[in-house]
């Protein structure tokens, strides 16, 4: 590893070279740096889209922009020059990770292809973020969250379930193969260690989608000859959805054989000798008319209500609730999942790390960099004269105060 210890976190001193854009790659780099390691983010004079998407404190500072590039340092290189070029040798020479979010084409020509790097930096792990893998036809197609969620099926389900062909109310494919980059990346690592031999991985938001979307409606699909379609017909009821109750909403998933003869008992005891419901498996055949009878039995109570007697009788159940009052909630605040950095344009709240380490715990690594903010810095530390190298303007570098949220 790096001699360069960002953190403390599992992943301190381990160096990013980061030429991600827009949020798939950038998400990943960014679990990176929360787990201590030093991310580099690399980017053009004109600086990753998502600075300029969404409201922020300062022009390229935008919301989604800081929370998924939060603890990274901005280098501005122009890769279209010598120096440009010579500098992310330099910076090749002395990382970790290399990761990428460019066709393949486009990387290739600017003479960074996987060859190119582990030429002057064999043990490296070079990680490739695509639209789709280069492997196949489609491999030069440009791919957005919306144009994956709809090839894989997403859009399809939805019409399944509400009867109109929807994307979902987040950009899931870019953060789903944000997690997947970030699991292979790790894996990479994991044998090197063992090895020492560095190598490629590649990612593709389609592949990684397809293979997502079918670990449970693959179902009848999966078998020779076909037993079904490919649909998991739970997932895909209309009636599964938030039921109304007296005075608003709730989920509960009265699921398994203890929790339906629980609430049958409780609330419903003529359901006890109906035979469509004896069984799991009976129910799942029924499942069209069980989520009606349920529908129309929540109906009778208020939310709290049913929440006391789930809780009473431990079935699944919770109320529904908005985005905004996740800052807000009491479990999230006493683990410690919102951290405050304070930055030169005021406190930011983040969601931050959710899992737990007892040894080496990550945290967010700190605010988001202000376009080039670190270009000066990094160059002197690998020797060059900022001067030599055409960059782009360097402003102030964003702070990294921080203090957790809850005990």
């Amino acid at each position: 590893m790096s001699n360069t210890a960002k953190g403390t976190g599992p992943l301190a001193g381990v160096r990013v070279v980061d030429l991600t854009g827009m949020v798939f790659g950038p998400y990943c780099t960014q679990i990176m740096a929360d787990m201590g390691a030093d991310v580099i983010k690399v980017e053009s004079p004109d600086g990753d889209n998502t600075r300029y998407i969404s409201v922020g404190p300062a022009p390229g500072l935008s919301g989604v922009f800081i929370n998924v590039n939060r603890g990274k340092r901005s280098i501005v290189l122009d890769l279209r020059t010598d120096g440009g070029k010579t500098a992310l040798r330099r910076l090749i020479e002395r990382a970790d990770v290399f990761i990428h979010s460019m066709r393949f084409k486009a990387i290739a020509k600017l003479g960074f292809g996987y060859e190119d790097v582990a030429a002057v930096n064999p043990a490296i792990i070079y990680t490739n973020c695509y639209g789709y893998a280069r492997r196949g036809p489609d491999r030069d197609l440009t791919a957005y969250d919306d144009t994956i969620q709809a090839e894989c099926g997403l859009p399809a389900v939805q019409q399944l379930l509400t009867g109109e062909a929807n994307y979902v109310g987040t950009i899931l494919a870019d953060k789903i193969a944000g997690l997947t980059a970030l699991y292979a990346t790790m894996m990479a690592l994991f044998h090197r260690e063992r090895t020492g031999e560095g190598q490629e991985v590649e990612v593709g938001m389609f592949e990684t989608m397809a293979s997502f979307m079918l670990l449970e409606h693959a179902n009848g699909a999966m078998f020779t000859p076909r037993l079904g379609p490919a649909v998991y017909p739970r997932a895909v009821e209309p009636n599964r959805r938030p039921y109304p109750t007296r005075d608003g909403h709730i989920s509960a998933l009265v699921y398994n054989d203890k929790q339906w003869s629980a609430f049958v008992a409780a609330v419903r005891p003529a359901w006890a000798s109906d035979p469509r419901f004896a069984t799991l498996e009976l129910r799942a055949r029924h499942i069209d008319t069980v989520y009606a009878l349920l529908g129309e039995t929540f109906s009778e109570r208020t939310t709290r209500e049913w929440l006391d007697l789930f809780r009473a009788l431990d079935i699944p159940a919770a109320p529904i609730r908005t985005l905004d009052e996740l800052f807000d909630n009491p479990h999230l605040n006493a683990v410690g999942l919102f951290e405050t950095v304070e930055t030169p344009h005021g406190p930011v709240r983040f969601p931050g790390v959710p899992t737990w380490f007892s040894r080496t715990p990550g945290r967010v690594a700190g605010g988001a960099p202000a376009l080039g903010a670190h270009t000066r810095e990094v160059l002197e530390e690998l020797g060059m004269q900022p001067e030599s190298v055409r960059t782009g303007q360097a402003p102030a570098v964003e702070s990294t105060t921080r203090s957790r949220s809850g005990p």
